[in-house]
């Protein structure tokens, strides 16, 4: 149920410093972009309003926003100048605004939902006009310093570069995260400007002209720093993601999931896992992976929208949009590519590659082939450097290969062609037509061996040697 809060997240920025053809706040970490991050901790506030604020190439973000979060609108701040600036484009758009409205960024993926609570849990009960979400840092660097009055009350932000030595000293830093009475934030924004040396409109001086107004300001330290962190460069995002790999593979770990290799383990926060899947070193989990129990992949596989069944195998292998069924075996080196399913028990062993196929319960690709557009009935074996060749060079079409079916090695299926329940396949055949139930499908060229050729044509080598010895 919506309470009366409003959301608004700040995300018109373009973050050059990422040197990116993607507006920062899109860019990707573990499974959602920065700013999908943060609209999904933000989701727990229950808002009934949620507006992004949008500027840099606004018509993609815009499209962004409405695929990640279609009940969140957008509002474009055509010339960025500066943060109250955008906050006063946000509150116009959305017009009457009461209770409590807070501000977010969209470049802080690791902001919590549980943190988000406590800070506004904190906020609504001490009934404050404003209230800052602060962090104690190691290093505060270049950030703004919280200043304390004698009764360590909040007296004032103070931007490093207006800082004295001993306001540089202060390790409590503005997380820039803000929660405010809709009411008194109207009020002080009609009231700010832009007479600093950026020519911008701080959010910061609301907070001062609150308190200045005999209005309650208050702080609230996120228990955990690193909700606070933003990512400038793609050095810090790749800090960022450290730390969210580390904070999801911990979490899945304690709900038992095994992993031999955490730092080398990429799970996006999309990915289900059940108890007893076992995670190898090297391995990435993406998008809407399932994983059931006593599964294990790795190491070094990719899966990407996969689901893997219980019990089975994945190693060293790339699938993507697969289905692999329970007590499956899957490589190493195998590629499953968009709508390859394999049945319970079924294997596609090293190098096989399987595109829109259905593998059968119990049926074996084991190595080097290629099977695309075909169904493979149950306990069918696909012998070794199999072809499926299901393009013509203008169109795709279909294989059917029955139960039971054995083809032999070095065999092209050239489709449309159907191969029946029960029969064979002999080897280095190019099957072209039709092979019955029960049958056995020869298609290559007789066998004529020339006597006395290597005598003829290499004499004196190593190879006529042999032969003269075995005679």
């Amino acid at each position: 149920m919506s309470v009366d809060r409003t959301v608004i997240v700040l995300a018109a920025g373009q973050g050059t410093r990422m040197k990116s053809s993607l507006p920062k706040c899109m860019m990707p970490m573990l499974g959602r972009s920065l700013l999908g991050h943060v609209l999904f901790a933000a989701e727990a506030l229950g808002a009934g309003r949620t507006m992004v604020v949008v500027g840099h190439e606004a018509e993609r973000m815009s499209a962004h926003v409405a695929e990640i979060a279609p009940y969140a609108a957008t509002v474009l701040q055509a010339q960025q100048r500066g943060t109250g600036h955008a906050v006063r484009v946000a509150a116009d758009a959305l017009g009457e605004l009461s209770g409590t409205v807070v501000v977010l960024y969209g470049d802080t993926p690791l902001l919590r939902r549980e943190t988000l609570a406590a800070f506004m849990g904190a906020h609504e009960a001490a009934g404050n006009s404003a209230t800052v979400l602060t962090a104690e840092v190691a290093d505060p660097a270049a950030l703004g310093r919280i200043v304390r009055d004698a009764d360590g009350g909040f007296e004032s932000i103070v931007e490093f570069r207006d800082a004295s030595p001993g306001q540089r000293a202060i390790r409590e830093i503005n997380s820039g995260i803000y929660a405010f009475d809709a009411g008194a934030l109207r009020e002080m924004l009609s009231k700010l400007v832009s007479d600093n040396d950026q020519g911008e409109e701080y959010l910061t001086d609301v907070l001062g002209m609150l308190r200045r107004a005999g209005r309650a300001v208050g702080t609230h330290t996120a228990e955990d720093v690193d909700d606070t962190l933003g990512a400038n460069d793609r050095a810090q995002l790749a800090q960022l993601q450290a730390i969210m790999r580390d904070r999801v593979n911990g979490g899945w770990m304690r709900s038992g999931v095994s992993m031999d290799d955490p730092s080398s383990t990429l799970v996006d926060v999309t990915v289900r896992l059940e108890p007893d899947v076992t995670l190898r070193p090297g391995v990435q989990l993406r998008g809407d992976t399932v994983v059931e129990s006593h599964a294990e992949v790795g190491p070094d596989s990719t899966l990407v929208d996969t689901s893997v069944g219980a019990g089975a195998s994945v190693v060293r292998a790339h699938c993507v949009g697969a289905v692999v069924g329970a007590g499956c075996a899957v490589g190493p080196f195998a590629y499953l590519r968009p709508g390859a399913v394999l049945g319970e028990g079924a294997k596609a062993g090293t190098y096989v590659e399987v595109k829109n196929s259905t593998v059968g319960s119990g049926a074996k690709v084991p190595h080097l082939s290629y099977v695309g557009d075909a169904s493979i009935g149950a306990d069918a074996n696909l012998g070794a450097g199999t072809i499926v060749a299901n393009y013509d060079g203008v169109a795709k079409h279909r294989t059917d290969i029955g139960e039971a079916v054995f083809v032999g090695s070095n065999s092209v299926l050239v489709a449309p062609v159907t191969v029946a329940d029960g029969s064979y396949v002999a080897a280095g055949s190019a099957i072209a037509e039709d092979v019955p139930s029960g049958s056995l499908g020869v298609a290559r060229g007789r066998q004529h061996n020339s006597q006395g050729w290597v005598a003829k044509r290499r004499p004196g080598t190593k190879t006529d040697e042999a032969a003269q010895r075995s005679k």
